[in-house]
C-alpha cells in the first residue's frame, strides 16, 4: 500500500514500488563506494593503469609496472645526480656479488650509461665536449672460505659473465679476483695465509666482520690498478637498516655515521650507495618484473650478531613495512663526517660542460679533514681520545696494532692471547700493515706540526 503522505508521521515518500527516493539514495551510495574501491586500486603515478604491485616503506605505495620502474629508477637516479656519485669523467667500478641489490645496482648504471652515450652521439655533428663515464664490473672469489664446489664457482662465473655481456652498450670489463690475491699474488700462499687469518679469529661475528674488511680491500685493489675512480655498492635501506642495528650493538657508535651516507670519501678510491633509498622487497620486485638473472653463489648461515640483527629486522618489517626506513632515517640524522661527500673537482681538470651537467643539491667543497685517524683493520674513523696513547712509536708491532684498532675489532677480531696475536698480525695483508702505519706517522706529525720547519724557513 502507498503512503498517502498526510496521515504519515515520518514525512517520507515512497512511489508504487515501496522504495521511491530511499532507493535512489542507495544506488547512489553504492555507486560512490565502487568508485572508491576502482580509486584504491589505481596507479598512485599515473592514476589511470590498475595497480600490480605493491610496496612497503614509508606510507606503502601501489604501482603498474611501468611505474613502478621508473619511480625505482627515479630514487636512483637522484641519489647519483643530487650526491655527484659519478660525473662524465668517472670510469665507475660496480661491485657484484650477484645478489637482487647488486644486479639492480648494476642494471641502472648500465641505462645511465646507455643514455650518456646517446647523447654522446646526438652531439657528434656540433659538440662532443662531454664524454661518457666508463663502467666496470667486480667479482670477489670467497671460495677459498665459503664451501662452494668448483663446478658451481665455475657455473656462477659464467653467467656472471653472459649477464655483463648481454648488458647495453658500451662494453663492460669483468674483472673477477680472488680474495686471497689481497693476501697474496701467490695462489699457495695466498690461500694459505687467508685461511690462517681467519681461522685465528674465534669469534662468529669477527670472523664475517673481518671477511667483509677483506672484501672492501680487494675491490679498492681492483679499482686502484685499473685506473677506477669510483666504487658502486648496492647496499640498500633494508641492509643499511641491519648495518645500524648491529654496529649499534657492537658498539661502534662513534663511526656508525660514516657508513650509512651516499658517499664515502675516506677510500682512496671513494665508495657511493645509489640504492641507499631502495628497499629490498622493491629491488626483488624488479628483478622479476624485468627477468633480471641473478646469481647466488655463497650462502652462509650466519650464526652470529649480524645474522641475529638481519633475522630481527626482518621480522619487524613483516610487522610494518615502515621499519627499515624509520630505522635508516632516524640513524640518518647523525652528523656525518666531512669525507661522506664526493670532493669537488678543480675546474682546470673538468669540462665546464660536465660541471653545467652536475646537480649538486647543497653539497659543499670539503675543506681539510679533521685530524681522525682510522682503524686499519676496518677504517672505522677513531677520535683522539680512543687512540692517543697508541702512537708512540712510527713502526707499528702487534701490541701497537691492538691499540691503533677501534674497541670493536679489538674484542671481536684481534685474538686475546699475546702468541696468537703474533700470529695473527704476521698473517695481516701488507695494505693493513701500511695503513697502521701511515696513520702513525700522520698522527705524529699532525702533534709536532707546531715545531716543523717550513721549506722556506732557515733553521735556528
Amino acid at each position: 500500500m502507498d503512503c498517502n503522505g498526510t496521515g504519515c508521521q515520518t514525512g517520507c515518500y515512497k512511489d508504487s514500488n515501496g522504495d521511491g527516493e530511499t532507493e535512489n539514495k542507495s544506488i547512489s551510495v553504492d555507486s560512490s563506494h565502487d568508485k572508491h574501491q576502482r580509486h584504491q586500486k589505481m596507479c598512485l603515478k599515473c592514476k589511470g593503469t590498475e595497480a600490480t604491485i605493491f610496496t612497503g616503506g614509508d606510507g606503502g605505495g601501489r604501482f603498474c609496472a611501468d611505474c613502478f620502474r621508473s619511480n625505482l629508477y627515479g630514487k636512483f637516479k637522484l641519489a647519483v645526480t643530487s650526491n655527484a656519485m659519478i660525473s662524465p669523467t668517472d670510469k665507475v667500478l660496480v661491485a657484484f656479488s650477484g645478489g637482487p641489490s647488486s644486479r639492480v645496482a648494476l642494471q641502472f648504471v648500465s641505462e645511465m650509461q646507455l643514455k650518456a652515450q646517446k647523447n654522446f652521439d646526438a652531439t657528434a655533428d656540433r659538440d662532443r665536449s662531454l664524454p661518457v663515464f666508463g663502467v666496470g664490473v667486480a667479482f670477489i672469489d670467497e671460495s677459498e672460505i665459503h664451501p662452494s664446489t668448483a663446478a658451481d664457482l665455475d657455473k656462477a662465473v659464467e653467467d656472471m659473465k653472459e649477464i655483463v655481456l648481454n648488458l647495453a652498450p658500451p662494453r663492460k670489463e669483468l674483472h673477477v679476483v680472488p680474495i686471497r690475491s689481497i693476501c697474496s699474488e701467490k695462489t699457495s700462499d695466498g690461500r694459505e695465509t687467508l685461511e690462517n687469518l681467519v681461522n685465528a679469529v674465534g669469534d662468529a661475528t669477527g670472523k664475517e666482520d673481518l671477511l667483509a674488511h677483506l672484501r672492501m680491500l680487494s675491490l679498492q685493489k681492483i679499482a686502484i690498478e685499473n685506473g677506477y675512480t669510483k666504487l658502486v655498492l648496492g647496499s640498500c635501506t633494508s641492509r643499511i637498516a641491519c648495518h645500524v642495528l648491529a654496529a649499534t650493538v657492537k658498539g661502534q657508535g662513534y663511526s656508525l655515521a660514516a657508513d650509512i651516507q651516499y658517499a664515502d670519501a675516506r677510500w682512496e678510491i671513494p665508495v657511493v650507495l645509489p640504492l641507499r633509498d631502495c628497499l629490498m622487497q622493491e629491488l626483488n620486485i624488479l628483478c622479476s618484473l624485468d627477468s633480471l638473472k641473478i646469481v647466488e653463489v655463497f650462502n652462509d648461515s650466519r650464526a652470529n650478531i649480524n645474522g641475529l640483527v638481519s633475522s630481527f629486522v626482518k621480522l619487524l618489517q613483516e610487522e610494518n613495512p615502515s621499519r627499515e626506513c624509520t630505522i635508516v632515517r632516524t640513524a640518518g640524522k647523525l652528523t656525518p663526517f666531512p669525507f661522506n661527500r664526493i670532493p669537488e673537482v678543480d675546474a682546470d681538470d673538468v669540462l665546464l660542460a660536465s660541471q653545467r651537467r652536475q646537480k649538486k643539491f647543497n653539497l659543499r667543497p670539503i675543506e681539510s679533514l679533521p685530524p681522525e685517524s682510522f682503524c686499519p683493520i676496518c677504517n672505522s674513523p677513531m677520535n683522539d681520545l680512543q687512540n692517543s696513547s697508541c702512537y708512540s712509536n712510527p713502526q707499528p708491532n702487534p701490541e701497537l696494532f691492538r691499540a691503533a684498532c677501534c674497541s670493536c675489532c679489538q674484542y671481536q677480531v684481534l685474538p686475546e692471547e699475546p702468541s696468537s696475536m703474533d700470529q695473527f698480525y704476521s698473517f695481516l695483508p701488507k695494505s693493513i700493515i701500511t695503513r697502521a702505519k701511515d696513520g702513525n706517522q700522520k698522527w705524529i706529525r699532525e702533534r709536532i706540526q707546531d715545531c716543523l720547519l717550513l721549506d722556506d724557513e732557515d733553521e735556528v
